[in-house]
């Protein structure tokens, strides 16, 4: 069958699907395109031509529609996928980023960065890089190293093994991530003679990895000598389905279980023995309970610094490590007796053999105990309200009365962002999917959100990557369309990338964008301060004129007029009754809206007994900088050392 590269292509991709619960569907939903000269007249023409099912979108921006085909895919639990498609040079660079995260979370994303010309003969052509050393490397080997898959298409027939290989990756669970087929604009256009069994339909399955008998006893045994043992639930929970599993496994042998970013709302926030987030972001319920375990259950879990507080978090002298892990390479941390099986299956099994051996932990009212106390705390944390005089920020010692005054005078608000995001908590819809990525709004979510329906708590934090937020709710608005998505997202965050915004009111594709403004790097600025150094960088301040440094007055910008210019339905928030009023509304809204929240810095949620490892400088002239290193080097010596 005689087709260019990028028509046999398209058409490969048309015949693709997947096998789930006995229904089967295309693996491919669509394909995301910014069109330029490295990639219009071939692969462009071809989707032009005859897309099959494809569905085509036009992206704003090559890292924002790269992110919202990562979030459809997140949110379909990886079981469908879209491609993306880019020009050479700049646009295939700026999806760099976006395969990184899709590769540290473990989420399919294909993408088809335009190429150079194989042939070399118009070299350098436009947005070419050339090496003296190395005439062969273009801008897209820079996608090697966060790609779980690379491949480049010097000749058209090259077509056929690379995307068998491509698909391979993408359908793996255990190897699964950004793959990337690099394109030459003018071997796109070039025609072959392809044999039609490349275009057969094919039917993937995403098989159910069995445990093996010697995992099971070793397992088993483990457990057994254990007797307060605490699982981590992961997000290969949520991959699995394996949620309503593991809550009849916890209730059976009484153990309680620790939700990661990825793992949340897997099982429901007010199941009896979900104890909530663990770790740098999580809350003093499951931190305390993991710092007494004697065991801890890794399921699905990649064990993330925050997820382990920097491998400091669990400090009983007998604590142990059981993983259940699809990747071998994940569940092997920690020295961990390891299972490599799905989830699942691997929970319904241990579950069979632990009855028979009558193992129950012994826990008594621990875990009620630690879940009554943290609901206090949540009530104390909704209640905030700097407007009365013995208002004190969350995040103590960093903003003095002055400068919280000039805050609340410039902002023109006094509202708390613990309290802000409880009564949002409150009054969204239960079925409602929230959105979220990057600086302090992940922290509070993991922490104060209560999931009341699964599947409803969609964090990026693998590779907590600024700007991920407004396309990720796009994405999952693709991938759920009857819900009702919403993004928080902060200041920082927006000013990054919010460029899918626009492919949103294109669509008709209504996606609710909370924007949190604090004027600044708000989460970066806790770091630098709480670790001894001034606020510097960090805060969102006009240049002084006298000291030529940025601090003199507070920069304010009114997103929510910046918003309404692109067609978007906006909300000005500063005080709660704006906010409710807001709420409200939002439901009766067609097109996308944007609330634009002042809140005041220093008032998110932090700690909770738990550490981060992160660098402190070892010689400074601030002695505050110095005694803060020594104090990372005491903690970093309780920490486990891999």
């Amino acid at each position: 069958m005689q087709l260019t590269m990028a028509q046999a292509l398209v058409r490969f991709l048309n015949n693709q699907y997947i096998k789930v619960d006995e229904e089967i569907h295309p693996l491919f939903a669509g394909v995301f395109t910014i069109f330029g000269h490295g990639n219009v007249l071939g692969i462009g023409q071809a989707l032009e031509e005859d897309p099959g099912h494809l569905r085509v979108f036009q992206g704003r921006n090559e890292q924002g529609m790269a992110h919202t085909a990562i979030a459809f895919a997140k949110q379909k639990k990886r079981r469908q996928i879209m491609a993306c498609t880019s020009s050479i040079g700049p646009g295939a660079a700026n999806m760099i980023t976006a395969a990184a995260v899709a590769t540290a979370n473990r989420i399919p994303l294909l993408l088809f960065p335009g190429d150079t010309f194989a042939s070399r003969q118009p070299d350098p052509v436009l947005q070419q890089i050339e090496q003296p050393y190395d005439a062969s490397l273009t801008t897209n080997d820079a996608f090697r190293p966060v790609s779980k898959y690379w491949d480049r298409i010097g000749r058209p027939e090259q077509l056929m093994i690379a995307m068998k290989n491509a698909v391979r990756v993408l359908v793996d669970p255990a190897e699964t991530g950004a793959v990337t087929i690099c394109l030459p604009q003018d071997v796109q256009g070039e025609a072959y003679d392809y044999p039609e069994l490349f275009f057969q339909k094919v039917i993937h399955h995403i098989d159910q990895r069995i445990a093996t008998e010697r995992e099971l006893q070793e397992a088993l045994d483990l457990i057994q000598q254990k007797k307060h043992p605490l699982i981590i639930c992961g997000g290969g929970v949520r991959y699995a389905n394996a949620g309503n599993t593991l809550k009849q496994f916890a209730e059976k042998f009484n153990i309680p279980i620790a939700e990661t970013q990825a793992g949340k709302s897997a099982i429901e926030s007010n199941h009896t023995h979900n104890v909530g987030g663990i770790g740098v972001t999580g809350n003093q319920a499951a931190n305390q309970l993991a710092n007494q375990a004697d065991l801890i259950i890794g399921i699905g879990t990649r064990f993330s610094d925050f997820t382990t507080s920097s491998k400091q978090l669990f400090q009983h002298e007998d604590c142990s490590f059981l993983t259940i892990n699809v990747s071998n390479f994940d569940a092997s941390k920690l020295d961990a007796t390891r299972i490599v099986a799905d989830a699942k299956v691997t929970l319904e099994l241990l579950d069979q053999r632990l009855s028979d051996a009558g193992y129950i932990s012994a826990y008594q009212d621990e875990i009620p105990t630690a879940k009554v106390k943290w609901q206090q705390e949540l009530r104390r944390l909704e209640q905030l309200d700097a407007s009365t005089p013995s208002f004190q920020p969350e995040i103590n010692g960093q903003l003095n009365d002055e400068e919280l005054k000039e805050y609340q005078n410039t902002l023109g608000t006094t509202l708390a962002q613990t309290s802000v995001i409880r009564e949002l908590n409150k009054r969204l819809s239960p079925d409602s999917i929230i959105v979220g990525a990057a600086g302090s709004l992940p922290g509070d979510l993991q922490r104060i959100w209560e999931c009341k329906q699964i599947d409803t708590y969609h964090m990026e934090y693998g590779y907590s990557c600024m700007g991920y937020e407004i396309s990720g709710a796009l994405g999952a608005k693709l991938a759920a369309p009857e819900k009702e998505i919403y993004a928080l997202v902060g200041d920082g965050s927006y000013l990054m990338l919010h460029s899918e915004l626009i492919t949103s009111l294109q669509e008709g594709l209504k996606i609710n964008i909370l924007l949190f403004d604090n004027s600044g790097f708000g989460c970066i600025n806790n770091l630098q301060m709480g670790h001894g150094m001034g606020s510097f960088g960090t805060e969102f301040r006009l240049r002084n004129e006298k000291t030529q440094k940025l601090d003199g007055p507070i920069q304010t910008i009114n997103y929510a007029a910046s918003a309404a210019g692109y067609g978007v339905k906006t909300y000005s928030v500063r005080t709660m009754k704006q906010l409710y009023e807001a709420l409200a509304d939002i439901p009766n809204q067609s097109r996308s809206t944007l609330m634009d929240i002042k809140v005041l810095p220093k008032t998110m949620t932090h700690d909770y007994s738990s550490w981060w490892n992160v660098g402190g400088s070892e010689i400074a002239q601030q002695p505050s900088i110095t005694r803060v290193h020594q104090q990372l080097h005491q903690q970093r010596l309780k920490a486990r050392p891999y």
